[in-house]
């Protein structure tokens, strides 16, 4: 790396932002929760002397910078905070000290590579227009980028562009992927209740509608959807995540309901209005066909996450400016996990970018949503350094954190 005034800071300041991760990963929150996790935040940018308000969308906080030069421009870089429902065996001194919370996204790091990036952008603000630092709540699955908008984010904050970044475990160290178009997949859930008579299981089982010859052959039918009904070159996810019925106290006795759910992925808005019609479809006929009822409901998650072309090029060149271009490819493959960072990308033009995580010398590496997950404090420096560089690209800095 070249000797430049960020690799300076960040020599300075890595220590501290280190301790400010670990000290969000040992107090985890869960999403619109994030009451501690806000209000430090708000505190560090204040630090700093960033314009801070705070209470958007909930527990949503957005840091405002404006650039010294002349600019009309904005621009928005985005961090998530909440936690996961999951207990912690990492067995790290600063693990999680709430039982059934814990950070396994890695959203901690995400936080405060931008708090990073705040810091040092405050003390630099060599930019022309305005930099508007989005420090979002409940990203896994409780709406906290929907809630932001619904609160007027971008009428209070206008950005002409917007920026995500997410680690990705397996992904090596001073490593970042992108790509054109789609990146993640719409992340529905569904569920489906079958209601039928029940009766004894060993004696007058012929007087019962079994319920569970529904919800197997509905199981089987769940795949002919993917693989009959989608066209071959779309993409689409259907699993079942639970199985609820009966008591394990009364194996002889035929359940009268059972409650079956999971979730469904894809990326066109036709696939995804495909999905929802045929799991309906296929659960009413497979309880009529066994005689019993299905009452089935499907829920609406984050839409699938479209990158821009324009906002890809300045991701692609922030990053590269970052690591050097040997370690950026701007064309990964598309995955089927969900980012509600969407919601915020269908109103305004953006790029999402991966950041690797690192990769343990024998290979392996614990993955995200799991509870032996942990964010990699060594890739702070690089996911500041691509923060900087994303201005530097946008509003026209006349310095960019460069890789030799």
């Amino acid at each position: 790396m070249t000797n430049t005034a960020l690799d300076q800071w960040l020599d300075q300041h890595h220590a501290e932002l280190t301790a400010i991760r670990r000290d969000i990963h040992a107090h985890p929150e869960l999403g619109l929760e994030e009451h501690r996790t806000s209000a430090l935040v708000a505190a560090k940018l204040r630090e700093w002397g960033v314009e801070v308000t705070e209470g958007i969308g909930g527990t949503g906080v957005v840091g405002v910078i404006r650039g010294r030069r002349a600019g009309q421009r904005a621009v928005g870089l985005r961090a998530d905070m909440d936690c996961l429902a999951l207990n912690e065996e990492t067995g790290l001194p600063y693990a999680s000290q709430y039982p059934g919370k814990m950070h396994a996204c890695g959203h901690d790091g995400h936080t405060t590579m931008l708090l990073g990036a705040a810091g040092y952008l405050a003390a630099h603000p060599d930019f022309g227009g305005t930099l508007h630092l989005i420090f979002q709540p409940a990203e896994e699955g409780r709406g906290g980028a929907v809630a932001m908008l619904k609160d007027g984010l971008f009428e209070r904050f206008p950005c002409d562009a917007i920026y995500g970044l997410h680690n990705t475990p397996g992904m090596p160290v001073a490593h970042f992927g992108t790509c054109n178009g789609p990146m993640l997949a719409a992340a529905d859930s569904w569920a489906v209740t079958f209601r039928g008579v029940g009766g004894h299981g060993g004696s007058q089982p012929h007087l019962s509608t079994d319920i569970t010859y529904a919800q197997a052959h509905f199981v089987l039918g769940l795949q002919g959807i993917v693989g009959r009904n989608v066209p071959p070159l779309d993409t689409a996810v259907i699993s079942v995540g639970y199985i609820h019925s009966g008591s394990t106290e009364a194996s002889n006795v035929v359940p009268s309901e059972l409650r079956i759910g999971g979730t469904a992925r894809s990326y066109s808005p036709e696939i995804r209005a495909l999905i929802e019609r045929r799991i309906a479809e296929i659960a009413e006929a497979t309880a009529q066909a066994w005689g019993c009822t299905a009452e089935a409901s499907y829920h609406r998650g984050p839409r699938a996450l479209l990158n821009q072309p324009d906002q890809v090029a300045v991701a692609v060149a922030a990053a590269t400016s970052s690591v050097g271009a040997a370690n950026v490819n701007g064309a990964i493959r598309p995955g089927t996990g969900g980012e509600d960072f969407a919601e915020m990308m269908e109103v305004k033009p953006g790029a999402f970018m991966r950041i690797g995580n690192g990769v343990a010398a024998d290979g392996s590496f614990a993955g995200l949503h799991t509870p032996r997950y942990d964010f990699n404090d060594a890739i702070i420096p690089d996911g500041v350094r691509y923060w900087v560089n994303v201005v530097s690209e946008e509003l026209g800095q006349g310095w960019q954190a460069a890789a030799a």
